[in-house]
């Protein structure tokens, strides 16, 4: 029985890196490599690695777990099963090697292949979120800042804002991949004792068969700042997408309802009001961001080792790495299909654009003022003025001003009244759109 939700409800591919049965497939894949190398530098017969590699699709995992359950130690018990079943060959297994040059090598492998997988599915997001922001590039919506009106703004300029913000975690996620895929050969203190002569030779040829790079120096480990930071960049990224979901949320508001998720035909919404449409997705991507950034704290306290080493790390990141690397997954494919399927709600829209009376354009009259001759200060007081007047009356801020003898002196009606049309203050909107979109990341 599952008791987590990242092997059900939640489960996507990206759990099969984090299988035990994936886990120890990759053990054996480092022991095979081990082998290899042996064999080529002469320490071992020619045939032994292939004897070992055709053992290893003989060990179960039944096996390697009853073992187990009498050694108390699990990558002895594998070390033991793939032994029983390499024949002539079992004598070589494992040799000259701790447990960690085995188990941090795969899970160089694992983090590494996960990451990629991870880095896939945030290059699709962005594709989406680019296709958003050009699309609606000219869409002129009510900005907002403190959760009150602001000035004019686009939906382009929302979705290329995030688009930007994950082409940045691309450059961070390449970078922490290509620090976290570095195995070890370096035995119980790093010191590369039991190897001989030829020890960083055999590094070399088993790092390069599993297409990693040897760590220049560890201990009996490899250090944990180089998981903790591919652990920070997905945590980034799930912090990223909260940020998306919560906009999706607000605007989804009954009060302001500019946009939505698609809801089915037969989806509900509440046991109790049957007209409740609830952005029920989006609040369930931000309750998961919270769970992958209680696991950075964790990430950060398993850096600090004993000495060559101790294993206060190793319990937590049976729970740390696969629960970031699967509720990232998990978010990244549920936000692209939420965006896929938005849906605008143009009366809404311009609704909003009108609900100030013309306060959101406040900024533009301002400036228009201080453009005819008249002091930048002096017309923020003028416009101030006017604007919390209107308002208190409940009238246009287009009204209040055609009262005022300073603006009538600088500004024509017909100019005046030009200003209040949100659509053409949208500055150079469409522009920076296509600026922050235009790139090869």
């Amino acid at each position: 029985m599952a008791l987590i939700p990242i092997e059900t409800r939640y489960r996507t591919e990206m759990a099969d890196y984090f299988e035990e049965e994936a886990k120890l497939r990759q053990w054996m894949r480092v022991e095979v490599a081990l082998a290899r190398a042996h064999a080529k530098l002469g320490h071992i017969p020619k045939e032994a690695p292939a004897q070992i590699e055709a053992g290893m699709g003989k060990v179960k995992l039944a096996r390697v777990q009853a073992i187990e359950a009498e050694t108390h130690h699990d990558l002895m018990a594998m070390v033991k099963a793939l032994t029983e079943q390499s024949g002539a060959a079992g004598a070589y297994v494992h040799l000259g090697a701790t447990s960690y040059d085995i188990e941090d090598t795969a899970t160089a492998l694992t983090l590494r292949d996960a990451a990629r997988l991870a880095r896939k599915r945030v290059v699709e997001l962005r594709a989406v979120l680019k296709k958003l922001a050009l699309d609606n590039a000219k869409r002129v919506c009510v900005g907002r800042t403190h959760g009150q009106h602001a000035v004019p703004t686009t939906y382009g300029m929302k979705f290329a804002l995030h688009y930007a913000a994950f082409g940045r975690h691309l450059a961070r996620l390449d970078a922490a991949i290509e620090r976290v895929s570095f195995g070890k050969m370096s035995g119980a203190t790093g010191t590369m004792a039991t190897f001989g002569a030829d020890a960083f030779k055999l590094e070399e040829l088993v790092m390069k068969d599993l297409g990693l790079q040897a760590d220049p120096v560890s201990t009996q480990i490899v250090m944990r700042d180089r998981h903790a930071e591919v652990l920070f960049a997905l945590a980034l990224i799930a912090t990223s997408i909260e940020q998306v979901a919560q906009e999706i949320r607000n605007l989804q508001r009954s009060e302001i309802g500019e946009v939505a998720e698609s809801f089915g035909a037969k989806q509900v919404g509440s046991s109790t009001m049957p007209q409740k449409r609830n952005p029920h997705k989006s609040e369930r991507l931000c309750s998961l961001a919270r769970v992958v950034r209680a696991q950075i704290p964790i990430a950060l306290e398993n850096i600090p080792s004993e000495h060559e080493r101790d294993l206060t790390n190793s319990a937590a990141e049976r729970y740390v790495f696969p629960t970031v690397f699967c509720t990232t997954d998990f978010m990244l494919l549920e936000l692209a299909k939420i965006l896929s399927n938005l849906t605008f709600d143009e009366a809404a829209i311009e609704r909003n654009l009108a609900l100030s009376r013309g306060g959101i354009l406040a900024e533009r009259v301002m400036m228009a003022l201080s453009a005819k001759g008249m002091g930048r200060q002096d017309a923020h007081e003028l416009v101030r003025t006017a604007a919390h007047k209107a308002a208190g009356m409940g009238k246009p801020l287009l009204d209040v001003l055609r009262e005022s003898a300073e603006v009538k002196r600088l500004l024509k009606d017909k100019e005046l009244a030009a200003l209040f049309d949100p659509s053409t203050y949208v500055g150079q909107a469409p522009q920076i759109v296509k600026r922050a979109v235009d790139d090869e990341a």
